[in-house]
């Protein structure tokens, strides 16, 4: 690991004004699991680490019905897990949340680090997409919202421009009858990377026997996390029958971009993308299904 020099600022300006000076040679420190490793191994450089956990705002958690979810972006999995509010109210996104890392990384780990990181295998952003989550981010040129689905941009690489950095991660309270789930493969039980991910949502009709709107991501199949607005679309209006979910799945199995690494092979990702966006949207309609 190379040397660099390290900055605890305690406010958004301050840090702002941090990356502003060292542009392109400054790294935020939110929780530091995929930060500090990553330096360690020479695969990021940076002149100076800026821990952003001191930071008033970006330790925010906030829910209510009327307001909806507000994560600030240095705040742990663990607290968001912990709250049974969240827990009820955005499942899919706590399917994902509990994924990452065992009980001691949730603890330091934050969906705001998982969300900047940008990676294609990330368990958080296809279940932040399809919740309809926002990120709320700041810079020199002030505060401005970008889609979660929009966020990545590559493998690593987020839409941030100079300067800016990530505050929060907002996602609308959600209507009656809604339901989401995310699921991942993996080759072993605990603590690994996704071989391919899916979130699936849907909002159904007060008599829970069709679908209003849905949303479908893929996590792991392409550069970046999708969002498969053509799988929702094809799923608005219709009953949640198996036929369905379904041709839905088969949709999003269709834009799938994967590739053959050490974790799997292009044409088992493919397979997956199918199979776990059924089951996804299998499980949201069940949740959907269950709620008034």
């Amino acid at each position: 690991m190379q040397p660099f020099a390290y900055a605890a600022p305690t406010s958004i300006v301050e840090t702002v004004s941090l990356l502003t000076q060292h542009s392109g040679q400054a790294r935020l420190l939110a929780g530091g699991t995929d930060l500090l490793v990553q330096l360690k191994e020479n695969r990021r450089q940076a002149a100076l680490v800026i821990d952003i956990k001191r930071i008033p705002e970006l330790n925010a958690l906030s829910y209510s019905p009327e307001a909806g979810l507000r994560i600030g972006a240095a705040v742990s999995c663990h607290r968001i897990c912990a709250e049974p509010a969240i827990r009820q109210a955005y499942p899919g996104l706590i399917d994902a949340v509990s994924l990452i890392g065992g009980a001691q990384i949730q603890s330091r780990a934050s969906l705001g680090g998982n969300l900047g990181n940008a990676s294609p295998a990330a368990d958080s952003i296809p279940a932040l997409i399809v919740h309809h989550a926002v990120c709320e981010v700041e810079g020199p040129a002030g505060r401005r919202d970008i889609p979660a689905e929009a966020f990545c941009v590559g493998p690593g690489r987020n839409a941030l421009q100079a300067g800016e950095l990530l505050v929060a991660i907002r996602a609308p309270s959600p209507p009656p009858r809604f339901g989401a789930a995310y699921l991942r493969f993996i080759p072993r039980n605990e603590m690994d990377i996704a071989v391919a991910g899916a979130g699936a949502s849907v909002i159904l009709n007060e008599a829970g026997d069709t679908i209003v709107s849905a949303r479908v991501a893929l996590g792991a199949v392409a550069p970046t996390p999708l969002l498969v607005e053509a799988a929702g679309a094809a799923l608005a209006g219709q009953p949640p029958t198996a036929e369905v979910i379904e041709q839905a799945a088969r949709i999003a199995q269709s834009v799938a971009q994967p590739i053959t690494d050490m974790r799997g092979t292009a044409s088992q990702r493919r397979h997956l993308a199918w199979v776990l966006s059924r089951r996804a949207l299998e499980q949201a309609v069940a949740r959907a299904q269950a709620t008034r």
